[in-house]
């Protein structure tokens, strides 16, 4: 159950596994993700289904190592098991056609992104990539991107690749030369954040992914509660997306910061 067919480094700390999971590759849609565990007294990690193969009955996830629980995941090997995965679990994207969908992935925010990509484009959208990191070496599934959209853009911090400046910069040069009637973005809170100001100022509809700040997963810790136009939502079983201009980013990002000193030892 649950073995590790493939394995892949995109960089040091970031890695490709491929998983068995037959029924949730069947059932999957974008959006969806699981939650996984290693060892039998291992902690609860969720994390967003990046795409699935139905005939090898297998599903894609990308893990970035930085505690204990995400180290053990990414040093598992090509023929090693993940002790549970548990999904799908959360709300799929809705996905409809709107004309023009700006996708904005940070990071490993990157990976989520994929599906969706994948899912406007093949519902008759034309759909605009703009991929951020903060050097060369940290931009992923770049080639699979370009696979499924109509043009990727390259944003580094440092000016490695692409173009050097920020991921807000690289949405408004779309916004500011074709309409756009859709943005998803999915990467840091931070980033998420200052692409809905961006957005909102356009008044461009914009969804963001909320993953990074849930625990349980089937909302019985009530760890990833997030404050969304007022109202208290719970991001694994109301999201894990939601209209970004609605989104309590500075409060979201205080949580987060809750337990830094707990989780770096």
């Amino acid at each position: 159950m649950n073995r590790i067919v493939s394995k892949e480094h995109f960089s040091p700390h970031v890695v490709k596994l491929e998983v068995e999971a037959p029924l949730i590759a069947r059932s999957r849609k974008a959006g969806h993700f699981v939650i996984v565990r290693v060892g039998e007294q291992g902690e609860r990690i969720p994390l967003t289904i990046a795409s699935s193969d139905t005939s090898r009955g297998t599903i894609t996830l990308v893990v970035q190592a930085v505690g204990r629980s995400s180290k053990k995941l990414c040093a598992l090997g090509e023929g090693d098991a993940v002790t549970d995965v548990v999904g799908p679990l959360g709300q799929a994207t809705h996905i409809e056609r709107v004309g023009t969908v700006v996708c904005a992935g940070g990071g490993v925010g990157v990976a989520p992104l994929l599906p969706i990509v994948e899912a406007f484009h093949k519902a008759g959208n034309r759909v605009i990539v703009v991929l951020a990191a903060r050097t060369k070496d940290l931009i992923i599934l770049e080639d699979r991107m370009r696979a499924c959209s109509d043009e990727v853009i390259i944003m580094t911090d440092d000016g490695s690749y692409g173009t050097k400046g920020l991921v807000t910069q690289g949405v408004e040069s779309v916004i500011q030369r074709e309409p756009v009637n859709l943005c998803v973005t999915i990467g840091p809170a931070v980033m998420m954040k200052f692409v809905a100001a961006l957005t909102k100022k356009y008044e461009i509809p914009t969804v963001a992914s909320l993953n990074t700040i849930m625990v349980d997963g089937t909302g019985m810790c009530g760890a990833c509660r997030v404050t969304v136009g007022g109202r208290t939502k719970f991001v694994c079983v109301d999201g894990p997306e939601f209209d970004a201009h609605q989104v309590d980013f500075d409060e979201m990002m205080m949580r987060l910061r809750s337990y830094k000193e707990e989780e770096q030892k």
